[in-house]
């Protein structure tokens, strides 16, 4: 029989999972801005509902990508009794570990099965189809859980137990972070010194020194001065924060992603919570003095 999914989060990234979810299986949908959850209903031809509970009361499996574990926990709670047992939740957001074992326990008492799933990829990513998806968990629902991600995903991997998936996501975004800090810091100091970015990046790019960043978000963002809006600074602050407090309770040294963590604590409250995680580079170009051009 056909699995009846559920999702709750129609966000950046969120709307286009939900995109590939609803063109694969019965889709029912909720959106705390409502007019989200109807245009998308009439796009998809999936249903729309007004409630997390109605959500649950109608599906089989939910998928939730929301901003914060605390958030996906707020939901969890309001559903309530509504939960049934041999459900799954599958949790799509960049959460963190303790939250993600916390959610695993309040549904274990329904016999509901819990499953962290964050994405990379990003937006584009979504749009494709073709994220990399993270699984914490254990069987059966980690194999379940397979069968509903495979709808927006070309690669996906069960990398351990509840909340090692959020783990993995948050260390590899506090990375991402660190790539952006230095190459902006770097580049900045050769752009003063008489070298264009371009002819930096061509080097780079040639070198040990190349990344994602270097290869792909300062050639299209920085130097060419768009800098679209694509994953907002303020979640990728809040990921540098859970990623610092795995490497803590884990007693791991910590500089590179503390230091992150404060220019990008810092670039938030300068630009507000709408900036896009590049946008942090501007902050490093007026400390600077200079455009990175």
């Amino acid at each position: 029989m056909t699995k009846r999914v559920g999702f709750i989060g129609l966000g950046a990234i969120g709307r286009p999972m939900a995109k590939h979810i609803a063109d694969a299986f019965p889709t029912v949908v909720w959106n705390r801005t409502r007019e989200r959850a109807e245009s998308f209903a009439a796009e998809k031809g999936a249903r729309e509902v007004g409630s997390p509970r109605a959500v649950v009361e109608e599906t089989d499996v939910v998928v939730m990508s929301l901003p914060t574990s605390a958030i996906v926990l707020e939901v969890i709670e309001s559903i309530g009794k509504a939960w049934r047992e041999g459900q799954l939740l599958i949790d799509a957001t960049s959460g963190d570990p303790s939250g993600a074992r916390e959610a695993a326990a309040q549904l274990s008492k329904f016999g509901v099965g819990f499953v962290d799933a964050p994405v990379s990829g990003g937006t584009s990513g979504a749009e494709a189809g073709n994220l990399t998806v993270m699984l914490g968990g254990e069987e059966p629902w980690v194999g379940q859980a397979r069968e509903i991600v495979a709808a927006y995903s070309s690669k996906v991997v069960h990398v351990g137990p509840i909340g090692a998936a959020h783990a993995l996501k948050a260390v590899n975004n506090a990375l991402l972070a660190v790539n952006i800090q230095a190459a902006g810091e770097g580049l900045a100091a050769l752009v003063k010194l008489g070298v264009r970015a371009e002819v930096a990046l061509d080097v780079i790019n040639s070198s040990s020194g190349r990344s994602n960043v270097t290869e792909n978000l300062f050639p299209e963002r920085v130097v060419s001065r768009a800098w679209p809006r694509t994953f907002r600074l303020a979640l990728l602050d809040k990921d540098l924060g859970v990623a610092l407090k795995v490497l803590e309770d884990n007693g791991v040294p910590s500089g590179a992603i503390r230091t992150a963590k404060e220019a990008f604590a810092a670039g938030r409250k300068a630009l507000g919570e709408e900036a896009d995680h590049v946008e942090l580079v501007k902050e490093i170009e007026r400390a600077a003095g200079v455009e990175i051009r």
